[in-house]
């Protein structure tokens, strides 16, 4: 649908004390010189022509600073957006002397205009004979005028836009309408001269609400025209109407609707918005991504979520919710849903899916036999996932974390010594916490023969179920120090309180250093908020490498609370 705008033109009346003798009303409107436009400046004449019986007027006859009437521009002026063309510099002269309006006892007002008035031949029944009489009065009042310093008629440039100052309608109906753009488009230079304006690409509710909060400061938005509505107030430069808008956004924001909202922020350019949307995501990764709304979502949007490191669930289903985005984006392009047509739509976005970190299984149950994936990417990700030293790959193996705060960790010895072997068995301590946490990595000695590479698997093991929570089969690089070196899992692991888990490292590398006077207990307390997680370490029965709670390896536990 669309909308058109009606303009009502009204005429201006003067009142007969500013008007010449002899004066046709039909001829134009006086000049008010008293009255300020909204920015102090003195608001021009509507007309080329002036009363002959001003000052300006005989000035103009008298041979001083002639306009022509063709040359004036009854639409233009401070207050209506005429802009530079508009001010006038005036400095007076023996040739051009200041204009002031002269009153019905011959006194001058002092008023300036901006705009030399020409004598209209037919403003007054008797011309030839008046015309005469006024420029003989008028070269008679020149030569009179007191001799004075030069004054200078400056007019302020008229401020672009200063509607968008103006928060509520008072202030807007004391300069002019709400709407820079109506107020050039009705008044500017170039204004139309229409009595009716189409609007094709405005919804009839959203301009409804728009003049409503004109006219009368009422905010009429709901959740079927917030959308509009923010569409034309950013259309229309109505600020004031935008952050309404905005701020309904905010409110009504759900995981089911964040990646439509978030689409939308970036269209018009609200980052405040777009910025809480993907913060959303981040929290509620898994039900914003099965949203119907998803799939509507642009490819740059696509991408802005895939590349963030803050993303809260498994690798595997962000690649299932692309390939669902690629069969609805081959779609909307008149594609067949071919695995190569996939691949195609997702272009630069598959590579931001972080296959390295899938399991082998998962990967094997669902990327690799996918079809979007070229051979070569497939067998390279194989050996990714099943040879040491690890072959180079072309997608990110930076793990995601999708914690917020501050990265804690604890150390449970207090003193280090010299030569711990491997032989292929792991290194394994029990422990439990007494409030819920997120690990994120362990810190582990490295060699003691100099900077030396090491090749590890790190897990964390639930002891009950003896089922693996998270892992990484990594390596690390160590200095020759009795450092502890990070070594990160791909996905924080979620510790419960009260729980037993089994920490695990195998390495396999030269003899390394190794912690002793270990301790059974260790507390960290959040300088912050003074929050206390105990840590309780106990011993892990069967094969663990001779780690145990007083001596060992994995001296270090990282973790977010």
């Amino acid at each position: 649908m669309r909308c058109c705008v009606c303009l009502f033109q009204q005429s201006l009346q003067c009142s007969p004390s500013k008007m010449a003798a002899g004066e046709s009303n039909s001829r134009s409107s006086c000049l008010n010189l008293s009255n300020s436009g909204p920015l102090g400046n003195a608001p021009p004449s509507n007309s080329a022509h002036s009363s002959p019986a001003s000052n300006g007027g005989a000035v103009a006859a008298a041979g001083g600073m002639n306009r022509s009437a063709g040359n004036a521009n009854p639409r233009s002026g401070p207050e209506n957006g005429g802009g530079a063309e508009s001010a006038v510099r005036s400095t007076p002269s023996a040739h051009n002397p200041p204009r002031q309006s002269v009153g019905p006892s011959g006194a001058t007002s002092g008023a300036a205009s901006n705009m030399t008035a020409t004598p209209s031949s037919s403003s007054s029944s008797s011309s030839s004979a008046s015309t005469a009489s006024s420029s003989a009065d008028a070269s008679a009042a020149v030569a009179s005028l007191p001799s004075s310093p030069a004054s200078v008629l400056v007019y302020r440039e008229p401020v672009y836009n200063w509607q968008a100052t103006k928060s509520t309608v008072k202030e807007r109906f004391a300069l002019a309408v709400g709407s820079a753009v109506f107020d050039a488009m009705f008044n500017g230079g170039m204004a139309t001269t229409s009595t009716e304006i189409e609007l094709p690409d405005v919804e009839p509710a959203a301009f409804l609400a728009l003049l409503k909060f004109l006219y009368s400061d009422e905010v009429q938005i709901g959740p079927e025209t917030v959308m509009t509505t923010l569409y034309t107030a950013k259309k229309y430069a109505v600020p004031a109407l935008e952050a309404h808008c905005v701020e309904f956004l905010k409110k009504n924001l759900r995981a089911d609707n964040a990646f439509m909202l978030l689409t939308q922020a970036r269209l018009f350019d609200e980052p405040q918005l777009a910025s809480l949307c993907l913060e959303n995501i981040d929290k509620n990764t898994a039900d914003a991504l099965a949203a119907e709304g998803f799939t509507d979502i642009d490819l740059d949007t696509l991408m802005a979520v895939l590349e963030r490191d803050t993303l809260g669930v498994r690798e595997v289903r962000l690649f299932g919710a692309a390939v669902r985005w690629a069969d609805a984006e081959t779609q909307r392009q008149q594609l067949q849903p071919t695995p190569e047509n996939k691949r195609r739509v997702l272009g630069k976005s598959l590579s931001l899916i972080r296959f390295p970190l899938m399991t082998i299984e998962e990967f094997a149950a669902g990327p690799a036999q996918s079809g979007i994936l070229t051979d070569r990417e497939v067998v390279s990700l194989f050996l990714h996932f099943t040879v040491n030293p690890k072959p180079h790959v072309e997608f990110i193996d930076r793990p995601r974390c999708c914690l917020r705060g501050k990265e804690c960790s604890i150390t449970r010895f207090s003193q280090v010594e010299s030569r711990w072997g491997y032989s292929g068995t792991s290194d394994r301590i029990r422990f439990s916490v007494n409030r819920r946490i997120f690990v994120v990595g362990f810190g582990l000695y490295g060699s003691i023969h100099g900077p030396t590479d090491y090749q590890v698997n790190i897990q964390i093991i639930h002891t009950d179920s003896n089922t693996v929570l998270g892992q990484n089969d990594t390596g690390f690089s160590c200095d020759g120090t009795a450092s502890t070196f990070r070594v990160m899992f791909k996905e924080p692991v979620e510790i419960l309180p009260s729980v037993n888990y089994i920490a695990c490292a195998t390495l396999k590398g030269p003899d390394s250093h190794y912690g002793t006077k270990g301790m059974r207990k260790v507390t960290h307390e959040a300088p912050a908020t003074g929050t206390k997680t105990c840590f309780t370490f106990c011993y892990a029965a069967g094969n663990n490498n001779g780690t145990s709670v007083e001596d060992g390896q994995i001296p270090e536990v990282i973790f977010y609370t």
